[in-house]
């Protein structure tokens, strides 16, 4: 069994546009931007990174915005929820910001004995508030949001599958915990792990979903450094997973591969972190290209990337 994975690095989606997409995480939830950069593979679409100060691993959700791209269909093997901790007593003040800011969606319900806000994204991204009295992270206070209830990080991610048994045998492999069941949904959670360390499975019959704008690309969990990751590369290819070699993500380094359900997963690196080519207080500030695309700047900044204004 694997002993050194942390909980969730970060959360990575597809949206339909960049303007729409910074303004719903910096504007409405109050994130900050730590990364503006691009798709590795497709240098012609954005990679924007949102968190804490500092992208704490845990508290990074991430999109590739790919302009007008089309929603995507619900359905199984993938990530219907992506749930965010706030403090306990939070929830009233995001019911009124987001139904000010025109969000749609908002319900409210109780899962495990805590309080939720669900709402959509811009694309129609499943999220929700978990109302946590236990997370002591220190939050991000953009765009007017007070402290008392801001967004502390992830709370848990919530995947929809048609079969949950093979998919609760790999967490358990990767320290996950089960510690609760209600109906169709079984939560897992590593202990002592970061905040972010909640992982829930929910059985459903649908057809498969296809992938477009507002569906979550990846889950990424969070391991110390690059010595660690290779261990448990080691563990999970000598499990009989097809895990890809490890890659340089200037921020992190990354290892894939495809769980039983579908849901694509990704271990990556706390370190070296966003800090290592801007300095803390002007994260996400420039346009920060990977060294094999700074010769494609000109080019992209005149013809692809659509300005962000803040």
């Amino acid at each position: 069994m694997i002993k050194d994975i942390q909980g969730l690095h970060h959360v990575t989606s597809l949206a339909s546009g960049a303007q729409t997409n910074n303004d719903f995480f910096t504007k409405t939830l109050g994130l900050r931007r730590i990364k503006k950069t691009v798709n590795f593979d497709a240098p012609e679409v954005y990679h924007l990174y949102y968190g804490d100060e500092i992208g704490t691993p845990g508290t990074v959700m991430t999109y590739f915005p790919f302009p007008n791209a089309r929603r995507g269909r619900a359905g199984t093997g993938e990530v219907g929820t992506t749930v965010f901790s706030v403090p306990k007593g939070a929830l009233g003040y995001w019911e009124e910001r987001l139904s000010a800011a025109g969000t749609p969606n908002l319900t409210r319900d109780s899962r495990f004995g805590q309080e939720r806000l669900r709402f959509a994204g811009p694309d129609g991204d499943g999220f929700a508030l978990a109302e946590v009295d236990s997370d002591s992270r220190t939050p991000w206070t953009g765009h007017g949001v007070p402290a008392d209830v801001a967004i502390r990080g992830f709370h848990s991610t919530d995947m929809r599958l048609t079969d949950t048994a093979a998919t609760a045998e790999l967490l358990t492999f990767m320290g996950y915990e089960k510690v609760d069941a209600q109906g169709e949904v079984t939560r897992f959670a590593i202990p002592g792990g970061n905040d972010a360390n909640t992982i829930d499975l929910t059985k459903i019959a649908a057809p498969h979903a296809d992938q477009g704008a507002g569906s979550v690309h990846h889950v990424a969990f969070a391991v110390e450094d690059r010595e660690t990751q290779l261990e448990v590369r080691r563990a999970l290819s000598d499990t009989g997973y097809q895990v890809t070699p490890v890659i340089d993500r200037d921020y992190f380094w990354a290892i894939y591969f495809r769980t039983p359900g579908g849901v694509l997963f990704e271990v990556a690196t706390n370190e070296p972190g966003f800090d290592r080519d801007e300095d803390t207080a002007h994260l996400g500030e420039a346009l920060k290209l990977p060294s094999q695309h700074e010769h494609l700047r000109a080019a992209l900044e005149s013809r692809y990337l659509e300005p962000i204004h803040d």
